[in-house]
């Protein structure tokens, strides 16, 4: 996306109007096809239903960079016989980080002042790897992260397909002045080393999008291709200008048709880049090729319509612009959920294209034709260090100096508290019942640190992910013990590890840990990523194989209450209690005692961001039941289906919600109860160890 309008146009500051390179035709259908691309990007994050594949309108653009770059970088190959690399990156300085420096700037603020005060070191994080071009990799790493999955959106998310390009760019300019000496100029063997790397990355991305998805989605392996699609037609503009006008006409008009298609067609649900990013780019890589050929009756009658050259010129602020607003101005507004309806969204879309044009009218034509600039790349390459240097010191800065939250007084430490009481359970019940009103000055980890936290589960790369069909046994506390016991289940398992830990250590158990994202315990198929989660199955199956061969004392099974099955039955609690069934039996056969620990109560929407807003009035946080309760029905067959099967029941309900007035807490004593919208915190999860132990310490001796 960051080169929207950085090769082949360029703009005069006094009229705004496009003017082409020296010795060069102006392609307006490219300034066309660039508000095309961008419209789709702007209209799909704006939540129109019709375009919810708009997000192609990046691979649309980056084929768009890859040709218009290579096509500059071949003009002065052929007319001087050699390319300056260093005036190439003076170029990219000039043109992008003038705007892209401000739009961070900008955001960082608005994140500072309306966004959750809880995040501003991630939010922080994202703008120093922003400024860096490397938010990509930093966005890849998180989409891995299960427990970070369903986090709100970063305001800096849309710079991953800047960091994508530059990435790239690292590469390309060399390679490409590289492969132009040693084939002395001639296109063809120059295509080579290009096609074989568009090849491979193109494998690459049909690779990682089944094993990886956020990899696929936001590395620069997996997209190298797009880019260079585009490169690769600049390599056959020549040959390409002689298509006759027959097919030229046909052809550009098929290939605007698969960019159209590809937006209406795809959605979220549609596995990406894989092999279905071979429509648009195909798409962008036909309007282009026919495009060499200019004829009347081709797509360019549309494409080169004034309204359409104007919005192209503005594509670059207007990408840059719209995704700040619509992720900072719905809080800024005090939008209670934080998002924006499709017409707030479309109207500060508007707003965006607003500042698009003030940032091209002052800010990036001021700069990128400043005479100070003219022939004088060492010059733009220290501004670009200096602005770089600018926004990497103001994230950093950001991160330091963090909003300040509200707190109150201390409150009492809730893990030493129950771990002292003579009875756990009644001391917990009057800690929930008289929760502070007002965020303690001793809350234990720091707000901003509660959703960071990660037991050791997760730091050893025991819960696996989705993709897994293998359990992957860990093994905690005394490895040599004699009495086995094993946490099995999904995230709503794992959330209970450190508790188990510190009984386990305490007791001289052996503890294994078999958990795996969003798999449940129920012998239920059940639908993940839009299609059947065949691969929780086939987890499970090895799972109970497992625990024949570990021969447990007691095995905890725990699981969330959200799910669907992939095949729905006309009775569903029927159905899950069938399935709870199969599984406690299977697990019983190898001899151990099964515990099913039922489902947590559930906070109303993420309760770190919203005692970060109401960190004097907690209350206004806290869930009831029974709204808490995720699905009653689930629970029904859990407890159906233990009656059958001798399994033991705990209901962790009591030691997260009071017992009178059914209020869930954020926060208990001096302890956020949850780090997300549906986990239970580390903090927490230890500090009940001590309410959780009788009832394992009698189904451990009672073997």
């Amino acid at each position: 996306m960051s080169s929207v309008m950085s090769a082949e146009v360029r703009t005069v500051p006094a009229a705004g109007r496009p003017v082409p390179h020296r010795g060069h035709a102006l392609r307006l259908d490219i300034q066309g096809l660039r508000a095309v691309a961008v419209g789709l990007v702007v209209l799909s994050h704006a939540g129109v239903s019709q375009v919810s594949g708009g997000y192609i309108g990046v691979d649309v653009f980056f084929v768009i960079s890859g040709f218009l770059i290579t096509s500059l970088l071949l003009r002065e190959l052929a007319t001087t016989g050699r390319g300056s690399v260093r005036a190439f990156y003076a170029r990219r300085v000039l043109r992008l980080l003038p705007a892209s420096s401000l739009v961070i700037a900008v955001t960082l603020g608005g994140a500072w002042l309306f966004l959750s005060k809880a995040r501003l070191a991630e939010y922080a994080g994202d703008a120093l790897a922003s400024a860096l071009y490397a938010v990509n990799v930093r966005l890849a790493a998180a989409g891995t992260d299960y427990l970070a999955q369903n986090s709100p959106p970063s305001p800096f998310q849309h710079f991953w397909s800047l960091a994508v390009e530059e990435q790239f760019y690292l590469v390309w300019p060399l390679l490409l002045l590289l492969t132009w000496r040693i084939a002395r100029g001639r296109r063809r063997l120059v295509a080579v080393p290009l096609g074989i790397l568009c090849l491979g990355s193109f494998a690459a991305g049909l690779l990682v999008t089944n094993s990886s998805a956020s990899w696929a989605y936001f590395g620069s392996l997996t997209r190298a291709w797009e880019l260079g699609a585009g490169a690769l037609l600049a390599l056959g503009a020549g040959r390409l200008k002689r298509l006759p006008a027959a097919l030229a006409a046909p052809l550009t008009w098929l290939g605007l048709a698969c960019v159209v298609l590809a937006a209406v067609r795809y959605d979220d649900a549609t596995p990406f880049p894989g092999y279905h990013a071979l429509l648009p780019v195909a798409g962008t890589a036909l309007v282009m090729a026919g495009g060499c050929a200019p004829t009347p009756h081709g797509a360019r009658w549309l494409l080169e319509r004034r309204s359409l050259v104007w919005l192209g010129g503005l594509s670059y602020g207007w990408y840059l612009w719209h995704w700040p607003l619509l992720v900072i101005a719905p809080a800024a507004l005090g939008r209670a959920d934080g998002t924006a309806g499709v017409p707030l969204a479309l109207g500060l879309s508007a707003a965006a294209l607003g500042l698009a044009w003030l940032t091209l009218r002052f800010v990036e034509n001021p700069v990128r034709f400043h005479r100070a600039f003219r022939r004088r790349p060492g010059r733009a390459l220290v501004l670009g260090a200096g602005l770089s240097a600018g926004a990497s010191a103001l994230s950093l800065t950001a991160t330091a100096v963090p909003p300040t939250i509200e707190v109150g007084g201390p409150a009492p430490a809730l893990a030493r508290a129950l771990s002292h009481a003579p009875a756990p359970k009644a001391r917990l019940t009057g800690f929930l019942t008289s929760s502070p009103t007002a965020l303690p000055s001793n809350l234990a980890p720091p707000l901003q640190k509660v959703k960071s936290s990660r037991s050791a589960v997760y730091r050893d790369g025991c819960h696996v992910d989705e993709a897994a069909t293998r359990a992957r046994p860990c093994v905690y506390g005394n490895r040599s013990s004699s009495r086995t016991v094993v946490l099995f289940g999904d995230s709503h398992a794992a959330q209970w590890f450190p508790a188990l830990r510190r009984i386990a250590t305490a007791r001289g158990w052996k503890l294994v840990s078999l958990t795996k994202a969003s798999c449940k315990v129920a012998d239920v198929t059940i639908i993940s990523g839009h299609k059947p989660y065949t691969a929780c199955d086939t987890w499970r199956s090895d799972a109970m194989a497992r625990f024949k061969a570990l021969r447990p004392a007691l095995v905890v099974v725990s699981s969330s209450d959200a799910g669907d099955p992939a095949r729905p039955a006309a009775d569903p609690l029927k159905q899950w209690t069938t399935g709870f069934e199969h599984t406690f039996r299977d697990v019983s056969a190898s001899g151990a005692r099964v515990a099913a620990l039922l489902d947590t109560p559930w906070p109303k929407g993420d309760p770190i961001d919203c005692a970060a807003r109401n960190s004097s009035q907690l209350r206004a946080c806290a869930n009831h039941l029974p709204d808490a309760t995720r699905d009653a029905d689930r629970g029904a067959a859990i407890r159906t289906a233990a009656s059958t099967t001798a399994t033991a029941v705990i209901d962790p309900t009591p030691w997260l919600c009071a017992p009178r007035t059914g209020i869930c807490p954020v926060v208990v004593a001096n302890s956020a109860v949850y780090r997300d919208d549906s986990h239970l915190s580390e903090a927490y999860a230890e500090a009940l160890a001590p309410v959780l132990a009788p009832s394992l310490d009698r189904l451990v001796g009672a073997r």
